[in-house]
């Protein structure tokens, strides 16, 4: 054996070719230009980086190494550039993922490479229902979280009636199904919906059809750029100045301080984060800030919390073999500034508390970023679907 070869001997043979490791490489697949680059884009990058820092910089003697790339809002783009990153580029881990359709491609890829995936941008609640897969994580949100999170509550404060006004794509359409069974079960109804194409400039119409049907809520059911249109132009309607409530079923920090706290006030909505909730959160928000120039959303807070917790399993396990790794990561409770004792289940959500709150009028505002009162606490039990809700099939039935 080499190991009892003396040095002279050794010293006479050719030397077998070195093969080196890799450097353990993380992907952020994320939206650089068009309506999630905002609450995710640049900032998730900024928060991996993070994220990378904190964990040392290296694992397993070998540095880490943070690639990104643009997937356009597109799931074909998305699905060639994750499978070139796992085929030829050694990448470990694909984080974020904005906009349901992208990740939902992508985690049919991950699956099928038995490659890891942790989604913060993703919320559809297939991803860890019927297209679960042992290899792909929901961390941050999930559509049934903040229907839970902010219908449950309009309807406790005395809404009977809603109106969905909601995008053509996945994450949309879940929401809008998920919003609808929890109002009807705590005996509310739907007044109706619109359904618009994303990317629609104009909300006049969808929003004088809300108004007209007399519901009490008026609740967006998707994400940037369409929100905060449709906020701006309900204002000029007087939604959300009268009877008629609006809310929004998906929003982010970066929204409601694009919108402004003039348009936005007492807009009521559920988020998984909010810098100024704690100590902690200030804290590392604050680093945040001065990297990326802005406030976290909760995507990115996201983001940061779980490539900080795939390298923690890494280190732990050592090993970067994705089925050891993920075992490690469901057997240890999330414990960072986003969550403190978060779960990650079989089926690949990430069960964590929640925040009611909402945008404080102007007068009570005092920074740029002071955007949220914070209502309540809701936790991850009661706001998250149950695990064998969701038609899994790695959960026994």
């Amino acid at each position: 054996m080499a190991a009892a070869t003396s040095a002279g001997v050794a010293a006479s043979l050719p030397r077998p070719a070195r093969t080196a490791t890799p450097p353990i490489r993380i992907g952020v697949l994320t939206d650089m230009n068009a309506g999630a680059a905002d609450m995710s884009g640049a900032g998730s990058v900024t928060a991996a980086r993070l994220a990378i820092a904190d964990a040392g910089g290296s694992a397993l003697g070998q540095p880490i190494e943070l690639v990104f790339g643009d997937h356009q809002m597109k799931p074909d783009v998305g699905g060639m550039i994750a499978s070139k990153w796992y085929d030829t580029q050694g990448v470990d881990l694909i984080a974020d993922v904005p906009f349901s359709a992208v990740g939902l491609a992508v985690q049919g890829i991950a699956r099928q490479k038995k490659k890891l995936l942790i989604v913060s941008g993703t919320g559809a609640d297939e991803f860890t229902g019927k297209l679960c897969s042992p290899y792909g994580m929901q961390w941050t949100f999930d559509s049934t979280a903040l229907a839970n999170g902010t219908a449950s509550t309009l309807l406790a404060r005395g809404a009977k009636s809603f109106y969905f006004i909601t995008p053509d794509y996945a994450f949309g359409h879940s929401m809008e199904r998920v919003a609808t069974a929890l109002v009807k079960a705590k005996g509310g109804t739907v007044a109706g919906h619109s359904i618009y194409p994303f990317g629609t400039p104009d909300m006049s119409s969808y929003l004088l059809a809300a108004q007209a049907s007399g519901a009490d809520v008026i609740a967006i059911s998707g994400g940037p750029p369409d929100n905060i249109n449709c906020v701006k132009q309900a204002a000029s309607f007087g939604i959300g100045r009268g009877r008629q409530q609006l809310a929004a079923m998906l929003a982010f920090i970066n929204d409601i301080h694009a919108i402004g706290l003039p348009v936005a006030q007492g807009l009521v909505l559920t988020t998984a984060f909010y810098w100024d909730r704690d100590d902690r959160t200030r804290a590392w928000s604050a680093r945040f800030h001065k990297a990326a120039g802005k406030m976290p959303s909760m995507t990115q807070a996201g983001v940061y919390s779980g490539v900080l917790h795939y390298l923690k399993a890494v280190q732990a396990t050592g090993t970067r073999d994705p089925d050891a790794v993920a075992a490690k990561m469901r057997a240890t409770k999330v414990d960072d500034m986003f969550t403190q004792g978060g779960v990650l289940r079989p089926d690949g959500l990430m069960v964590h508390d929640l925040l009611l709150v909402r945008a404080k009028p102007p007068a009570q505002s005092k920074s740029a970023w002071d955007l949220y009162e914070i209502l309540s606490r809701i936790p991850g039990s009661e706001a998250f679907p149950a695990l064998k809700a969701e038609g899994c099939p790695l959960v026994p039935g």
